[in-house]
């Protein structure tokens, strides 16, 4: 997502992701850990509406790692899977365009960082959850929606966007909408009763009765994620409605479930996902990847963990989806 930060405004490019709730973007002056970036980095000496946080303000101690440095200001230190980010809590003018093309700013804090020893290509983060600091609660609008385009679009046409919107025109409404409860927590957490394969229903535990809040909504995931168990109940599934033989002993495969064919992810079978009182249905070309374009093969975009179930970007495109906290 592209937003402008800053007076006069320096485009930043960042992740969307429902599974953070901190906007974030790493600054001049930046160490030598700091990754290389395609777009120039946020510069705040340049800009005059930028102004740090004091540690003594209520979004400082709010912060997830935040703590005072010697001269009061909000400094913070956060770990991710892929390393360390440190820097600067502070408040700027961020931008973004309206849908009739007009410029709509809003005042928001955001992570300044100026030590980022991350193992990623990413400029930025644009927070989505639903904690106080994250990007839509700042601007106000407690609802916002996206539709995602396939993956393997951009092959086809680079113009083509997935599109984003917030506040009141985010709405989704219409035939065919359907609706499923968040469960408290600090993400997106909803329930998953189970998943037909076809016809044929696959619950998410042996019991028959799922555990409130065990998936998780994160546009910054890829993969749509499950517990062993019931992974290991639904591949069998999926494998007898598909008429070929799925490849066998391949390193670089791992334990991905992928069948070798020329033909497009069009002729696998339909999934059915049964979130509570919402029942979404999946085609293949949600659930089956090609992982590289030149490659024959299609691979089943469903994997396990040991976590909690995580519903990642993959599956999600093609729909509007809608959020409201």
């Amino acid at each position: 997502m592209k937003v402008s930060i800053g007076t006069p405004p320096v485009d930043i490019y960042g992740t969307v992701d429902t599974g953070s709730n901190l906007v974030w973007t790493p600054c001049v002056p930046c160490n030598d850990n700091c990754f290389k970036q395609i777009h120039p980095l946020f510069d705040p000496k340049k800009s005059s509406t930028y102004s740090e946080i004091s540690c003594h303000l209520e979004k400082c101690q709010v912060l997830d790692g935040g703590h005072c440095s010697p001269q009061n200001i909000c400094i913070y230190s956060y770990g991710y899977s892929s390393g360390l980010a440190q820097g600067v809590l502070a408040k700027e003018k961020v931008t973004i365009t309206s849908t009739s093309r007009q410029a709509i700013s809003f005042g928001i804090a955001f992570r300044c960082g100026h030590n980022n020893n991350l193992h990623s290509d990413v400029q930025a983060t644009i927070g989505l959850g639903s904690w106080p600091l994250s990007f839509v609660s700042q601007i106000g609008g407690k609802r916002f929606s996206y539709c995602l385009l396939p993956r393997g679009t951009e092959y086809i046409d680079p113009s083509i966007t997935s599109k984003i919107s917030f506040g009141n025109g985010s709405e989704v409404v219409g035939d065919g909408v359907v609706s499923t409860p968040f469960v408290a927590g600090d993400q997106y957490f909803v329930t998953l009763e189970g998943i037909s394969v076809g016809d044929t229903y696959v619950s998410f535990n042996s019991s028959g009765k799922a555990s409130k809040g065990n998936m998780c909504i994160d546009l910054g995931s890829q993969m749509f994620t499950l517990p062993p168990d019931f992974y290991k109940r639904l591949e069998v599934e999926v494998k007898k409605q598909i008429s070929i033989d799925p490849i066998k002993d391949d390193p670089n495969l791992g334990t991905l479930l992928c069948y070798r064919t020329k033909i497009t992810n069009e002729n696998g079978p339909i999934l059915t996902v049964h979130f509570e009182g919402a029942d979404v249905e999946l085609k293949p070309i949600q659930t089956f990847n090609q992982p590289l374009k030149e490659y024959e093969y299609y691979c089943f975009g469903i994997t396990n963990t040991a976590n909690t179930g995580i519903c990642g970007n993959y599956v999600q495109a093609n729909f509007l989806i809608g959020f409201e906290f």
